[in-house]
């Protein structure tokens, strides 16, 4: 394998970074010793310019190339989203109902009725409620199918040019 680009980032099915590579962890390293690395990435992902600079973090991340709408460095996204009522699309149902006493509290294949003396204690319908009988939101996994690998940074090599 040839020898890498300074800062060049590689996937890497171990749980270690080989010899001249680390995690793309967000870890901070001092400018100090890594002057040729802090000249490429500078503060982009975090340190204080002065004494240290930090790796890109792509833990739990997708990486996306960087366009006219995303600068290099950028993040956003969640791992998980709560879903509440401004969230969804405006909608209508139509009600459906009975006049008639209710015969059953499963709702599946039928319609709201009037109360019956069911001492039940099943509830009817739907998913959990706070106290005032309104939806509790519940966050979601909002990845794709995923595996996960390592990213690794080159911390020596070639010093890539601009042409």
């Amino acid at each position: 394998m040839s020898e890498p680009f300074l800062g060049e980032i590689r996937i890497f099915s171990a749980n270690f970074p080989p010899k001249g590579w680390a995690f793309c962890n967000g870890q901070l390293l001092p400018i100090n010793v890594n002057q040729a690395l802090f000249s490429i990435l500078g503060t982009t992902y975090g340190g204080d310019g002065r004494t240290n600079f930090a790796l890109p973090n792509l833990q739990g991340r997708s990486a996306v190339h960087a366009s006219s709408g995303l600068q290099i460095g950028e993040s956003g996204g969640a791992e998980k989203v709560t879903l509440v009522a401004s969230n969804l699309a405006g909608h209508t149902h139509q009600t459906q109902g009975s006049a008639a006493l209710a015969t059953t509290n499963r709702p599946t294949g039928n319609y709201p009725a009037i109360g019956n003396s069911y001492s039940s204690n099943e509830p009817v319908g739907g998913g959990p409620t706070t106290a005032t009988g309104t939806p509790s939101p519940e966050s979601h996994e909002n990845r794709d199918p995923y595996l996960a690998l390592s990213f690794i940074i080159a911390l020596q090599g070639i010093f890539p040019s601009q042409n």
